[in-house]
C-alpha cells in the first residue's frame, strides 16, 4: 500500500496494491454497476431538459405575445448552458470528488425548473433555463470519467455505448415523452413534469452513490493518506504527484484553457468537433424541422403525433448499442492481436459505415418530406440517421479516450464545448432555412455539408497513428497496454508547456 520513495523526499506513496478492494476497478461488478448505471436516466432527463420544451414552443410564444424564432431561445439557451457547465463541474470535481458533484449540482438545478413554470416574463425565463442547464451539465462533465474510474481502458467500450445511448437518443425521447403533455396542457406544466421526472431520477442516483461511495482515485488515495496521518501520527504519507489536490485557481486555469488548446492545436479532436457538433446540431434543428414537415403545414399531425414521429431516431439510436457489439468484438480481437497494447484505431470500424450511411439518411430524408409520401418513409430515414449519429459520436468519444487517456477529460470537454454550443446554434436558423429554402433543398443542404465529413474516420484508420505520434499529449500512450486510465490531473501541465 506504501513504500518509501527516496525520489520524493522520502515521502511514503500510498497507492493502489493489486486487487486493493478500495480500487472501484476492483469493486465486484454489481457495485460498479450500481455506481455508474442509475446515473443513466438522470442524463437522459438532462436531455429530456432540452427537448423536452420544444414540443410546448408554440404555446409558450402565444402566452408570451413573441414570435417562433424568440421562442426558440428556450431550447438554446440551455444547451448553450450545458457547453459551459462542464467548465464549473470538471474542476469541482477534480477537487471534491465526483459524488458530491453529482448530488448537490444536479439538485441545484432543479428549483430552475419551478423558475421556468412560474416565470412572469420572458427575460425571467430564459435566465432560469440558462441556469437550469449550467447545473445540470454534470453527468456530461462527469459521467465518462466515472466510467474510467470502473473499468480498465481496454474494457470501458459497452458502459460507453450505454452512456452515449442516453446522450444521443435523450433528445427524440424526450421531444416524444413530453409531447404528451404539451398535446393537453398548458406549457408550464411541461416543466412540472420535467421536476418531477429529473427529482425521482436525481432520488434514485443519490442513493445509490451515496451507497457505492466516491470513484475518483486521486480522491480515494487523498483519503487515505489523511487516514494514515492521523492513525500513525506519521506525516510522510502522501499521494503521487499527479494525484495531489492542485490549487484551485491553478486547477481552474489549466480546466478552462486545455480544452480550447486541444481544439486549436490537436487534428484529432478538431475533426471530432466538426462531427460532435455538426450532429448535435442537426438533431436539435429537426425540433423544428419535424414541426413544419410533420405539422399542420405538412402531413397535418397535432403536437403528439409530430412526438410519435421521433420514435425513428429514438430506434435508430437503440439500435447503436446493438451494433456496437459488433465493434467492440473486432476492437478486441485488434488489441489481442497485439498483445493488449493501445489501439484506438481498432475504434472506427464501425465509424466508417455510419460516415456514408449519414449523408444517405439525410437525402432521404429530404426528398420524401413531400406531404404526398407515406410520413413513414421519412420516418425511416430518420431511424437510418439515429444509427449513424450515435455510431459515429461514439467512435470519436472512444476513441479520444483511448488517445488521449489521462488528458482525455480536457480533450472531451473540447468535443463537448463545441457540440453543445452548435446544438444551441443550429435551431436558431432551422425554421427560416426550411421554410426559405424549401423542405427538400433545406434537407439535402445538411446532408451536403455532411458529405464534407465522410472522410473523417478514414483518415483516423490511416493515418490515427501518425497524427497520435506528432501530438505531445496523445503520443506519451502510443505504446501503452490497456491497463488504468489516469486521471486528468489538472494541476499537472505535461506536454501542455511543450
Amino acid at each position: 500500500m506504501a513504500g518509501d520513495d527516496s525520489l520524493s523526499e522520502k515521502r511514503r506513496l500510498v497507492r493502489f496494491e493489486p486487487h486493493d478492494p478500495e480500487n472501484p476497478q476492483n469493486w465486484p461488478q454489481w457495485r460498479k454497476l450500481l455506481a455508474w448505471l442509475p446515473i443513466i436516466p438522470v442524463d437522459l432527463c438532462v436531455s429530456f431538459g432540452a427537448s423536452g420544451y420544444s414540443p410546448a414552443t408554440t404555446k409558450f410564444t402565444q402566452a408570451f405575445g413573441v414570435s417562433s424564432e424568440v421562442g426558440i431561445l428556450g431550447l438554446s439557451m440551455y444547451t448553450i448552458a450545458l457547453a459551459l457547465g462542464p467548465m464549473l463541474n470538471a474542476p469541482l470535481s477534480e477537487y471534491y470528488g465526483r459524488l458530491p458533484i453529482y448530488i448537490i449540482s444536479y439538485a441545484l438545478s432543479l428549483p430552475f425548473y419551478v423558475g421556468c413554470a412560474l416565470a412572469p416574463n420572458l427575460g425571467g425565463f430564459l435566465a432560469m433555463r440558462f441556469f437550469c442547464g449550467l447545473f445540470q451539465s454534470v453527468t456530461i462533465a462527469a459521467l465518462g470519467g466515472t466510467i474510467a474510474d470502473l473499468y480498465t481502458a481496454h474494457h470501458t467500450g459497452y458502459p460507453m455505448s450505454v452512456f452515449l445511448w442516453a446522450a444521443v437518443g435523450g433528445s427524440s425521447i424526450g421531444f416524444f415523452l413530453l409531447s404528451f403533455v404539451a398535446q393537453y396542457r398548458p406549457w408550464y406544466d411541461i416543466f412540472w413534469a420535467l421536476l418531477g421526472i429529473s427529482g425521482g431520477c436525481w432520488g434514485v442516483m443519490s442513493a445509490c452513490l451515496l451507497y457505492c461511495g466516491e470513484t475518483r482515485h486521486s480522491v480515494i488515495l487523498r483519503r487515505r493518506a489523511n487516514r494514515l496521518r492521523k492513525q500513525t501520527g506519521d506525516t510522510t504519507f502522501d499521494v503521487p504527484d499527479d494525484y495531489r489536490r492542485t490549487d484551485f485557481s491553478t486547477l481552474m486555469r489549466v480546466t478552462q484553457t486545455r480544452p480550447f488548446r486541444f481544439l486549436l492545436h490537436e487534428a484529432i479532436i478538431f475533426m471530432g468537433a466538426l462531427y460532435n457538433g455538426y450532429l448535435y446540431g442537426i438533431s436539435f434543428l429537426l425540433n423544428g424541422a419535424f414541426t413544419l414537415v410533420f405539422g399542420p403545414h405538412g402531413h397535418g399531425f397535432d403536437t403528439l403525433h409530430i412526438g410519435l414521429c421521433f420514435l425513428g431516431i429514438a430506434g435508430g439510436v437503440t439500435v447503436g448499442p446493438l451494433t456496437n457489439i459488433l465493434q467492440e468484438q473486432y476492437y478486441q480481437r485488434r488489441v489481442r492481436a497485439v498483445d493488449g497494447a493501445n489501439v484506438p484505431e481498432a475504434r472506427v470500424m464501425m465509424g466508417k459505415i455510419a460516415a456514408v450511411t449519414l449523408p444517405i439518411s439525410l437525402f432521404w430524408f429530404a426528398w420524401t418530406t413531400y406531404s404526398f409520401v407515406h410520413p413513414a418513409v421519412p420516418i425511416v430515414a430518420t431511424a437510418l440517421f439515429g444509427w449513424s449519429f450515435y455510431t459515429i459520436l461514439l467512435m470519436t468519444y472512444t476513441y479520444t479516450e483511448d488517445s488521449y487517456k489521462q488528458y482525455s477529460a480536457s480533450a472531451l470537454a473540447g468535443l463537448g464545448f463545441v457540440r453543445n454550443i452548435l446544438g444551441g446554434g443550429f435551431p436558431l436558423f432551422g425554421n427560416q432555412m426550411f421554410e426559405n429554402e424549401g423542405y427538400q433543398w433545406a434537407g439535402s443542404i445538411l446532408a451536403f455539408l455532411s458529405l464534407v465529413l465522410v472522410p473523417i474516420p478514414f483518415v483516423l484508420d490511416r493515418y490515427g497513428f501518425e497524427l497520435r505520434k506528432r501530438s505531445p499529449w496523445a503520443r506519451e500512450h502510443l505504446d501503452e497496454k490497456g491497463g488504468q486510465i489516469a486521471e486528468d490531473a489538472g494541476g499537472e501541465e505535461g506536454p501542455a508547456q511543450a
